[in-house]
């Protein structure tokens, strides 16, 4: 046998091992929901408009970025596997010329649209080039313009969401104004959604302005006021990671939808599309110490920290010394109160008791000016009082059962609310204060650094008075905590004293707070294990049982 013959005999004999290999490919496709198939062209240029194009000349190209052919792509699976048994001659006289002469491939042609190249002539090349092994392919490239982003993993069905996105692209011109954009999508069918929020955008300006506008100034409003801000807030909180393969903007799309029916669920407004956000991160996901504070951080200087006041009531006569400490907060931050009066059983929704608490509420949010609506609901109280903490930003709660010590710590039903809630507690023991002085208890946790945030915060824009308090164990560990409330504070620019004692905390905190006319206590939830807040007791349990001041006690 002839050599010539010999090698076209084993081309033959590739090509069905191959055509073999595109079967079981085809077969795995209908298991695995993607394509096997080639891209065509035609449909892709047809989809994305593709006209202006550039001749980039020969150059080296990576193979497996080939994902179409320009009229031919039936003939071979998504990895240039032949499928048609009438190719074989072809097929194999071309691997045999490539045997024949080892001096490699004719440059193929080939177009390039995105990241990725179709096949004008060469599939035979690129399919034999594969078999190989081989990595790249020269070809001559001519570059189709497009700003719809192409990669190597395109199925024909992500070309109907492309074809869509071309086609807002084309509308809103957005890409001129605000280059280098990505509002890429994976679901169909949103992008009309996003014209019907541009369009309401159009419609605001047209109204404060007085007169029509140029559509171009309303893609830029809706762009820079409500696309960036909530797409920067799933950014920064890492809500991407809980929902794979998705966009940014996939979730502002499912956010902004879903936000209304957050507010149903609720029975109150969520403040904005951010704070759905984060409602939906804490039921994604456990909350850890620090995540309220740097959800925060990025709007504490141009927002309240506290816009929505959780003000649980029971109706009895002490219980009212918390909304008024609230409406104190509400006038400062101005902020919303939702009150939360709970019954035990359906029918005492509707009772004198929950009628005279609705009465009596609304009429101490009028007579104050602020912004308050009271829910009634049927349950168990701290169950109650921590779902709907999630969507506010601070529980104002009364003392009541504080941790007495001992076992019975545990059976304390505002121990329970400050361990289970999302959101840092107020506690108030008896009458409102106007927080002129604030006693910082600081340890260096995690939960007193979030004290410390909040102090600043106070410092800074209500200018309460700060003192620093550190009790001091015998280690260097302490000193350190309050340099690094030094430094905190100095970055702020704000002033405070500091005091190390070296008596211990339960010791020390009541009797400078007294001592020093303190209206506030801001502190870290329980740190130590549940063993030593039981025998040992803490300091906050302390506080809780003693203290004739409010406490901020955060997470």
């Amino acid at each position: 046998m002839a050599p010539d013959q010999y090698k076209f005999q084993m081309a033959i004999h590739d090509f069905q091992a191959a055509r073999q290999r595109a079967a079981v490919q085809e077969i795995l496709a209908r298991f695995t929901g993607k394509s096997a198939q080639l891209l065509s062209y035609e449909d892709v240029a047809e989809k994305l408009k593709l006209h202006a194009r550039t001749d980039r000349g020969v150059q080296h190209i990576p193979l497996d970025a080939i994902v179409g052919s320009v009229g031919r792509n039936t003939e071979f699976t998504r990895t240039f596997l032949p499928r048609r048994a009438g190719d074989q001659q072809r097929w194999a006289n071309v691997k045999a010329a490539f045997m024949e002469n080892g001096a490699g491939l004719p440059p193929i042609e080939v177009y390039k649209v995105g990241e990725v190249y179709f096949v004008v002539d060469g599939n035979h090349r690129v399919s034999i080039a594969k078999q190989e092994k081989f990595t790249t392919i020269e070809a001559r490239v001519i570059e189709f313009k497009t700003d719809i982003k192409l990669t190597s993993d395109v199925q024909p069905d992500d070309l109907i969401i492309k074809a869509e996105y071309a086609e807002f692209l084309d509308t809103t011109r957005i890409m001129d104004l605000r280059p280098n954009v990505d509002l890429s999508m994976t679901v169909l069918g949103q992008y009309e959604k996003l014209i019907e929020q541009i369009c309401v955008q159009e419609c605001l300006l047209e109204r404060e302005r007085k007169s029509g506008i140029p559509f171009r100034d309303a893609v830029e409003a809706w762009y820079d006021t409500n696309y960036i801000p909530l797409a920067e807030a799933i950014r920064d909180r890492g809500l991407l990671h809980l929902f794979p393969g998705r966009t940014i903007t996939d979730l502002y799309i499912w956010i902004a939808e879903n936000r209304a029916a957050l507010e149903k669920e609720q029975g109150w407004e969520i403040q904005s599309d951010i704070a759905a956000t984060d409602l939906i991160l804490e039921r994604s996901v456990t909350t850890e110490p620090g995540s309220w504070r740097k959800a925060r951080i990025s709007t504490r200087y141009t927002d309240h920290l506290f816009m929505d006041i959780l003000v649980p009531l029971s109706g009895d006569a002490e219980s009212w010394d918390s909304l008024e400490q609230a409406i104190i907060i509400a006038k400062r931050e101005e902020a919303r109160i939702h009150g939360l009066h709970i019954v035990d059983a359906k029918e005492k929704v509707a009772g004198a008791n929950a009628v005279a608490v609705q009465t009596q509420f609304n009429q101490l949010c009028a007579d104050a000016g602020v912004d308050g609506k009271l829910f009634i609901e049927v349950g168990e109280i701290t169950t109650k009082i921590c779902e709907r903490a999630t969507m506010t930003d601070l529980i104002v709660l009364k003392i009541v059962h504080p941790p007495m010590g001992g076992l019975a710590t545990l059976k304390s039903p505002f121990r329970t609310i400050i361990l289970n809630s999302s959101r840092p507690v107020l506690g108030v023991p008896t009458k409102a204060t106007p927080f002129q002085r604030a006693l910082l208890a600081y340890d260096g946790s995690n939960q007193a650094k979030e004290a410390l945030f909040v102090a600043t915060y106070l410092a800074e824009i209500w200018k309460t008075e700060l003192l620093v308090f550190t009790a001091w164990d015998g280690t260097k560990v302490k000193t350190d905590a309050q340099e690094h409330v030094r430094k905190y504070l100095d970055l702020h620019e704000v002033e405070a004293e500091y005091i190390i004692s070296e008596r211990g905390a339960m010791d020390a905190l009541k009797k400078i707070a007294e001592e020093r006319s303190i209206d506030l206590v801001l502190m870290g939830s329980h740190g130590g294990s549940m063993l030593q807040q039981v025998f040992s007791g803490s300091a906050l349990d302390y506080m809780l049982r003693e203290s004739n001041v409010p406490v901020f006690i955060s997470h």
